[in-house]
């Protein structure tokens, strides 16, 4: 059996580099891919601690979580389809929509 433990570590790296992403990069795809490597980062760490714990509570809001993260990459993506149909790129700082 895998020591709690390394799951933790692995799901820290992997939150890490997702932080990293939405922070250092200005394209909106990758923007989105970081935060569902967020999402799954805290999956590892429900799924770690419910597996440690011998109860499957954790696992069953896991497929909750896939879920809404799952629509909300359906509507982010739409989103983006949409902003590059209409301005002709997913660069962060080049989208000003909201800006007066």
């Amino acid at each position: 059996m895998i020591p709690l433990d390394y799951y933790l570590i692995l799901s820290a790296i992997l939150f890490t580099t997702g932080v990293a992403g939405v922070v250092i990069r200005r394209n909106v795809i990758i923007i989105f891919m970081s935060i569902e490597l967020m999402l799954n980062s805290a999956n590892l760490t429900l799924v770690g601690y419910s597996s440690y714990l011998g109860d499957s509570t954790g696992q069953m809001l896991v497929f909750f979580v896939i879920a809404v993260a799952a629509a909300e990459a359906a509507v982010g993506l739409g989103i983006v389809i949409a902003l590059f149909r209409q301005r002709q790129t997913v660069n962060v700082d080049e989208v000003n929509i909201l800006k007066w």
